[in-house]
């Protein structure tokens, strides 16, 4: 079971409260996460990454067990924690402005 926290303009397109929960079996990827969320919240296809190039958005990022793991390969396996669901895999909405 991976724990997933999304910020609060994606929970209101999931029509979520608190965690996601996604049932995944085996090495945790971030593909495999993010093809899972998207697979059962369809409102958010494209607003994580681009629908064509499947590349992260400029403004989210994803941490877990306090790294940040926005420019690992999207295929990299991650954290055995992530894994087990011990910890959660964040995904943050980035500041920007002055």
């Amino acid at each position: 079971m991976i724990r997933v926290v999304l910020p609060a303009h994606l929970r209101t397109l999931a029509r979520v409260d608190g965690e996601v929960r996604l049932d995944l079996a085996g090495p945790v990827t971030q593909r495999d996460v993010l093809d899972a969320l998207e697979a059962s919240y369809p409102a958010l296809r494209g607003t994580i990454r681009d629908h064509f190039t499947q590349q992260r958005r400029a403004f989210v990022r994803f941490f877990a067990c306090e790294q940040d793991l926005s420019h690992e390969p999207p295929d990299a396996p991650l954290p055995e924690a992530v894994a087990t669901g011990a910890e959660p895999f964040m995904i943050v909405g980035a500041m920007a402005g002055g």
